[in-house]
């Protein structure tokens, strides 16, 4: 079959043959890939720099996908950590570990929100205790921060605060219900200003950022805040601005503040997988609004080089 193939970290997957697969497991089956988002998450497990990498090469790359098994269903899929992932022609999928989706269901769209929809998600339901009519921040507002923002409204949600770079994406956010837009361009003083003044009450912070931009946030946040006693969840996801940050100690003692993670490991399988029903639920029916583009799977690596791309790019292995 034909798949994008990992050879080398140090270079993008390329279009080639790779074996076909055989289910191994009673709960296994193959399945005929439609789907499968390019999401951040997949470019660093196809670069190794993922947390859970083993190093093992030659890999497929693709953490999920939507595909059609030979009993005709259609299904959303998560893998397990392995080497044959979702960007292929045909995987194999562990039953529990799918849903089945209503024949209605768009393939593309599907596959470009679950996963980043899933991050704000399973964080807003599984790592804090949030309310309707508290308050967000949506720090690193970008493909997934754009699903963290109509989320976080769905929850109920009575303020986001979303905070980005990129005007065309900024200028997407109040459409889908961002309260205030705070963009993080500038100099960083002039930045941490106006976080601190559009944001220093929220009750939570959904953070795709960490690193430096996360630190001086964080600074700024508690330093207007107009009752440090308020509990502040920061909700740390991703680290696409650095993997360290250095939290001044005076930022955990001067406000009632939480830091906590939200990804594999701090929340579980099982607790993933409970989740799945209903968000797929929220997808099909409209309630979000996903941005994608449908990339052939034999153009891996013009999709691969498209590292600012607004939309969600997902490949298409039988396009």
């Amino acid at each position: 079959m034909k798949a994008a193939v990992v050879s080398t970290f140090s270079a993008p997957p390329s279009y080639e043959d790779f074996p076909d697969p055989a289910p191994a497991g009673d709960d296994e089956i193959i399945v005929d890939v439609l789907a499968a988002g390019l999401h951040p998450r997949v470019r660093s497990q196809a670069d190794g720099s993922h947390y859970t990498s083993t190093n093992e090469l030659p890999i497929v790359p693709g953490i999920d996908g939507v595909g059609r098994g030979g009993d005709g269903r259609l299904r959303y899929f998560v893998l397990p950590d392995t080497t044959l992932g979702s960007m292929a022609e045909q995987t194999v999928i562990d039953t529990r570990r799918s849903i089945v989706l209503p024949e209605s269901a768009d393939p593309v769209t599907v596959a470009a929100a679950m996963n980043p929809a899933m991050a704000s998600w399973v964080a807003l339901r599984r790592r804090t205790d949030f309310q309707p009519g508290q308050s967000v921040l949506v720090l690193g507002a970008g493909n997934a921060g754009q699903m963290a923002v109509q989320i976080a409204k769905l929850l109920g949600a009575s303020q986001i605060v979303a905070a980005g770079r990129g005007d065309r994406r900024l200028a997407r956010l109040p459409a889908v219900g961002a309260t205030d837009v705070v963009p993080l361009d500038g100099e960083p003083a002039a930045v941490a200003r106006r976080l601190g003044k559009a944001a220093a009450d929220v009750d939570v912070v959904i953070d795709y950022l960490w690193g430096e931009p996360a630190a001086s946030a964080m600074a700024a946040v508690i330093a207007d805040r107009t009752n440090r006693g308020k509990p502040l969840t920061w909700i740390e996801i991703g680290s696409v601005a650095g993997s360290t940050a250095a939290i001044p100690s005076a930022a955990l003692r001067a406000a009632r503040l939480m830091i906590v993670g939200s990804g594999q490991g701090s929340v579980g399988a099982c607790e993933y997988l409970a989740e799945l029903p209903a968000l797929a639920e929220t997808i099909t029916a409209g309630k979000l609004e996903v941005s994608a583009v449908a990339v052939p799977l034999a153009d891996v690596g013009q999709a691969w080089a498209a590292i600012d791309a607004v939309d969600r790019i997902v490949l298409t292995p039988r396009q």
